[in-house]
């Protein structure tokens, strides 16, 4: 097992920075999440460190070694594709026995060892087929096998669920997190998918455009997300972003564009923003859980008209028309409401978050 460091990590490709500055800090039996869009740098990220790219600036660490200048054989990582990479004409057997032949382990200690990871694997029954007779979720589950045998210092994972289907997507996030806490390894997983790094990691590291924007706990980048763009990447439904003004006539309050909404606030929350002036521009920022749906009017509530309906079976999703915005509340499926009905929403007050327009970071 071993601790995982990347300081000040920068790669280019001709004139475009991949991975800029990058700093993380991964903890000796760790399963961190790289999560970022498509062209964040996630990759790249993982490939310097498995040693198949070499950076323009920074050092990698494993425990107290520097392994900036080590070849990817000598840093004992293994590296699941999102293509698994399986040879066609071996069996499962062969496929994840590989790794022992080429270092010339005795037959009896390759039997064994590969037996114990498909036992672990529940593929036990799977290995005299070749990767062709084999699901998708199976031969994933052989490349597992394959990196699993090694018994490396630590896994890396670029998407490995990717190219399943949702049943089995959800299968293997179950698989891979039973399968982390019986190798109890480290493990540094890449992914683009935000609801597998919320079920899946101990900490999430959120990148964009090559540059880190938070590391934390998932509650942690989901309650107190450090800046616009990480409140919108994570959370299914995403984060309802409504531009706005600080009032303080009548009591502190935010109003909306041309007036169509104002929501009070309290004390507390305006002391969190006491460096904004009345009238500055400000941009809400609340998540479709956190809004309560009502066909009468209530105290505080705002007023609103049902602009689509998306029933999602275990819950139903309103689009509201606001002014000039649209809001999403997520209700359960039993709450019904035609299209251009009026309805009433009201904010959980302790869960709103508040954003600066210029620089896009978190105020409260």
């Amino acid at each position: 097992m071993a601790r995982l460091q990347i300081n000040r990590l920068t790669k280019r490709f001709g004139g475009t920075v991949a991975v800029r500055d990058l700093s993380l800090d991964i903890a000796d039996r760790e399963f961190l999440v790289l999560l970022g869009p498509s062209g964040a740098g996630k990759t790249t990220t993982l490939r310097c460190v498995a040693g198949v790219e070499k950076p323009e600036s920074g050092t990698i660490r494993f425990d107290d070694q520097d392994v900036s200048h080590v070849s990817p054989a000598e840093r004992d990582v293994a590296f699941v594709f999102q293509t698994y990479a399986l040879y066609p004409r071996k069996t499962a057997f062969e496929n994840i026995a590989f790794p022992l032949v080429a270092r010339q382990f005795a037959q009896a200690d390759i039997e064994h060892a590969v037996r114990e990871v498909a036992q672990k694997l529940h593929i036990e029954h799977l290995l005299d087929r070749r990767p062709a007779q084999l699901s998708g979720g199976e031969q994933q589950r052989v490349a597992l096998g394959r990196a699993m045998v090694r018994r490396p210092r630590a896994f890396l994972m670029d998407e490995p669920l990717t190219n399943l289907d949702f049943k089995l997507r959800v299968e293997m996030r179950s698989e891979l997190k039973r399968i982390h806490s019986e190798l109890n390894t480290t493990l540094f997983y890449v992914t683009n998918d935000q609801t597998e790094a919320m079920s899946l990691a101990d900490r999430i590291a959120v990148l964009n455009a090559g540059v880190l924007q938070q590391v934390g706990t998932p509650e942690q980048v989901y309650d107190h997300p450090v800046n616009r763009f990480v409140a919108g990447f994570i959370g299914n439904t995403r984060m309802n972003f409504l531009p706005c003004v600080l009032r303080n006539e009548d009591g502190p309050g935010l109003h909306g564009r041309d007036g169509a909404w104002q929501l009070a606030i309290s004390d507390s929350l305006r002391d969190a923003i006491r460096s904004r002036s009345d009238g500055d521009a400000l941009i809400l920022g609340i998540r479709p859980e956190d809004l309560a749906l009502s066909t009468q009017p209530t105290d505080g509530a705002i007023e609103a008209e049902v602009y689509a309906v998306e029933p999602l079976g275990d819950r139903t999703i309103f689009d509201l028309r606001v002014g000039d915005d649209i809001v999403k509340v997520r209700t359960p499926p039993t709450f019904d409401a035609p299209q251009g009905s009026r309805l009433w929403f009201d904010v959980d007050r302790s869960r709103i978050h508040v954003f600066d327009p210029r620089t896009d970071k978190a105020l409260i």
